[in-house]
């Protein structure tokens, strides 16, 4: 009897996890679905928040702002993550649910540049910084609960479930643009059209959170926490220079990721809608298939990684980095075809350490400030890295220097192989073992 009753304990410990799991994977999904849509109508919100008398320039403020919205992360990332660390993932991922659908339904109802001046472009500001503000705490803190929540030997695939949910919702975002731009024509789009896709992430919002609210928190996390309540003794920090360390591999991993997914995913249908003449629709559905393939293969590469390890993975990005940069930059041209293939290489290269990039960051800090360490330091990467990205690659092609960005992208990749090198192999690795210097 007391046998049954463990293994049947255990069946519903096992099914509260995986249902924990997926609605952390709302949430994501939500997330990338706000924050990518950003990226795909960048080109009509800079009509409507700026003077429309110079389109570049318009367009370079709007993507200004996008980068903007990143230095906003890492202050989101610390808050969360430390509220995080104390009160549990569960809610502060409640929270930030609440917070990034207002944010979604304040960016439909945005004010127009005609109607209210600079006002526009004030307000257009402000809601970005907010979501900057719960986007840095929504992805640390996701990130750490996945891979809390992961069996120990699996975690490399259930840790590919949030980048599994950020790609359907970049799908879901490029869907919605490919269809409106279907139903509208150009002048419909640019007035009304794509208030409607800001609009239904307000109610995708409403959807998480309910989903959310159904979470358990994680088994590590509450260990830790009664651990440091029944101590008798302060808990022993680590040393600036430990924390130091655990940031520095942490960006090295993190930063082709970052780089890959903003100039090769993210923001690719806008380029070669804006840079190459390319079809709004055409560019957009191409998007959408090459996303379709590529969240097949999330999950793989996440269950090969529980097999030969986080760090093959991690330096295949890095080596493929250098190798395919300039390839992927002169393959686009006015032809869908060219976009697909470059977005099936770029999004290859990504989902090399995407697939296990909430695992691999959340195994190199202890539970005691895992949520803080990673919102923090994956958020200023993000912000340094990825927000800029689209800008700096904008400005470049703008004044014929398109070439440095590629070098760019290179360099980031020889730091992807270095950081390949220093971080140790997790796979498999039980994460309270991560706690043990922390408490002897």
């Amino acid at each position: 009897m007391v046998s049954t009753t463990q293994s049947e304990d255990k069946q519903i410990s096992s099914r509260a996890q995986r249902r924990s799991l997926v609605a952390a994977g709302v949430g994501n999904a939500l997330e990338w679905f706000d924050w990518n849509l950003y990226a795909i109508f960048s080109v009509y919100l800079a009509h409507n928040a700026f003077q429309s008398d110079n389109p570049t320039s318009a367009l370079l403020s709007t993507l200004a702002i996008f980068a903007v919205g990143f230095v906003a992360r890492p202050v989101g990332g610390f808050v969360f993550g430390r509220l995080s660390d104390k009160i549990g993932r569960k809610n502060v991922m409640v929270a930030t649910m609440c917070l990034l659908a207002g944010s979604s339904v304040a960016m439909a109802a945005l004010p127009t540049y005609a109607a209210v001046g600079i006002g526009a472009s004030a307000f257009l500001l402000i809601v970005r910084l907010v979501q900057g503000l719960v986007h840095g705490g929504e992805a640390g803190v996701s990130y750490t609960y996945a891979a809390e929540i992961a069996p120990a030997a699996r975690r490399g695939l259930w840790s590919s479930m949030p980048f599994v949910a950020s790609t359907i919702g970049l799908m879901a975002a490029t869907s919605s643009a490919a269809v409106l731009t279907g139903i509208f024509d150009a002048d419909q789009m640019d007035s009304y059209g794509w208030r409607i896709g800001f609009a239904f992430g307000g109610l995708l919002g409403l959807f998480a959170l309910w989903i959310r609210r159904t979470a358990i928190e994680t088994e590590v996390f509450l260990e830790e926490a009664e651990t440091v309540e029944e101590s008798d003794t302060p808990a022993t920090k680590m040393s600036g220079r430990e924390i130091l360390g655990i940031a520095l591999r942490i960006i090295m991993i993190s930063v082709g990721t970052n780089i890959s997914f903003y100039a090769w995913v993210s923001f690719a249908p806008t380029n070669a809608i804006s840079q190459h003449d390319m079809h709004p629709t055409s560019a957009f559905v191409v998007s959408l298939l090459s996303q379709g393939l590529i969240v097949l293969l999330l999950p793989f590469m996440g269950a090969l990684s529980d097999k030969v390890g986080r760090k093959p993975f991690v330096f295949a990005q890095g080596a493929l980095m250098i190798a395919l940069a300039f390839p992927i930059a002169g393959m686009v041209s006015s032809a869908p075809w060219t976009l697909f293939v470059a977005l099936m290489l770029g999004q290859l290269v990504w989902a090399c350490a995407g697939a296990i990039y909430p695992a691999i960051v959340a195994e190199q800090a202890p539970t005691r400030i895992r949520a803080t360490i990673v919102g923090l330091v994956v958020s200023l990467s993000v912000a340094i890295f990825g927000g800029t990205a689209p800008y700096l690659n904008t400005w470049l092609t703008s004044t014929g220097k398109s070439s440095l960005f590629s070098v760019y992208i290179m360099v980031l990749g020889a730091v992807v192989v270095g950081g390949s090198i220093l971080i140790k192999e997790t796979k498999g690795i039980d994460l309270r073992d991560l706690d043990q210097p922390a408490n002897n």
